[in-house]
């Protein structure tokens, strides 16, 4: 009865593996880049806007690169929230130099509402212009063409949202290479299920909306009290495969700047893994599916692994290792096509190691962050 158990958990998982790796992510792997022909007409005026708690040293960087895009009609504004640093005397020097550079000021949040969210509604509703392109502090487009490409869907095809991929910057270690094993897998996620129209999240880091759907829908109605979910929940309530488009495009990206210790990583992967709790049920099973298939993947394959070496019967042994080999291979090679066609990069090292590691990161963090109450922005 053990042995059977263990192949019906091996067979089911690595049959849901195999359909998620050729046909879901497939989608992200397989991708082939539209021509399009630029629009001759006048550019539609866009607003980027980026909410900031203490990020001098971050806007210092930033301020000036988002002013070289190549796009004739755009401000930016940056919400000052709360901060404590030298942050508001840097805008009013960067005011100076930038004439289309643009700040509101929170002075404090009100007791019911979630700071990020708060920030954002405000700065929405004072920007001059409806198309709405967010980004973080600590992010830096990936091209002079990020303002352009990202808006594209919405000023040309009249989307109402434009879901980017944001990545992060490479640095040594194993943790960084975890990042970036990690950072793919969710965007192969919501950028393969966002390619067959049917999207769930995107990321504040890179997304971009009508100001006028924003108020329509009463910004974050329904949202308030969850901390986080300012992007990914409030795309996962109102983004349809009608009224959305994924970006894919290396030129259209934004690059972040990554945790560099694990004490800060496990903070932010919780806020993150958290807001996944109030995903549509429908939603949370295109990740659920993918993530119990892994987890009785590897379960069934150790299981029969040990047990046919216990009995030294060697036929049987080879055969599961194969069909492991055959999916680390399979893996390897949609994983490496899918970074290409989103980041431009090659496959993120120790890509195996992480995919076996991945299995105790969802389920012991998930689980963490699926229970927690104390979740902050900052």
């Amino acid at each position: 009865m053990g042995l059977f158990l263990l192949w019906f958990l091996f067979g089911f998982g690595i049959i849901i593996q195999v359909v998620y790796l050729l046909v879901i992510f497939g989608r992200t792997a397989f991708f082939k880049t539209p021509k399009t022909k630029p629009n001759s007409g006048e550019e539609e005026p866009v607003t980027v806007m980026v909410a900031a708690h203490n990020e001098f040293k971050n806007l210092k960087t930033l301020i000036p690169k988002l002013f070289e895009q190549d796009y004739s009609k755009y401000d930016v504004m940056i919400i000052n929230d709360r901060s404590t640093d030298r942050t508001k005397r840097l805008i009013e020097e960067m005011m100076a130099i930038y004439p289309r550079l643009r700040s509101v000021t929170i002075k404090y949040t009100p007791d019911h509402v979630t700071a990020k969210k708060y920030a954002l509604t405000l700065g929405i509703k004072v920007a001059k212009n409806d198309v709405i392109l967010l980004t973080d502090a600590d992010c830096i487009p990936a091209s002079d063409q990020w303002i352009r490409k990202m808006t594209q869907p919405i000023r040309e095809k009249n989307k109402t949202f434009s879901i980017g991929y944001s990545g992060y910057e490479q640095a040594k270690g194993f943790l960084n290479k975890w990042i970036q094993f990690e950072t793919l897998q969710t965007a192969l996620y919501y950028v393969s299920f966002g390619l067959w129209k049917s999207p769930f999240m995107g990321v504040g880091r890179n997304l971009c909306y009508r100001r006028s759907f924003f108020m329509e829908v009463k910004a974050f109605k329904d949202l308030w009290h969850i901390e986080g979910g300012d992007d990914d929940l409030f795309v996962n309530k109102y983004a349809t495969g009608k009224n959305s488009s994924l970006v894919l495009d290396p030129e259209a990206n934004t690059w972040s700047k990554p945790k560099e210790n694990w004490k800060e990583y496990r903070i932010q992967k919780k806020r993150h893994l958290h807001a996944g709790k109030y995903y549509r049920g429908e939603d949370k099973r295109k990740i659920g599916f993918y993530t119990i298939s892994h987890a009785l993947f590897w379960i069934g394959s150790l299981g029969l692994l040990i047990y046919f070496g216990i009995e030294r019967n060697w036929e049987h042994f080879l055969l599961v290792f194969g069909i492991i080999l055959v999916r680390s291979l399979l893996l390897l090679g949609i994983f490496s096509s899918a970074s290409k066609k989103i980041n431009g990069s090659k496959i993120p090292a120790n890509i195996l190691i992480n995919d076996f590691l991945y299995l105790g990161y969802f389920w012991i963090l998930g689980s963490v962050s699926h229970q927690a109450k104390n979740i902050q922005w900052k």
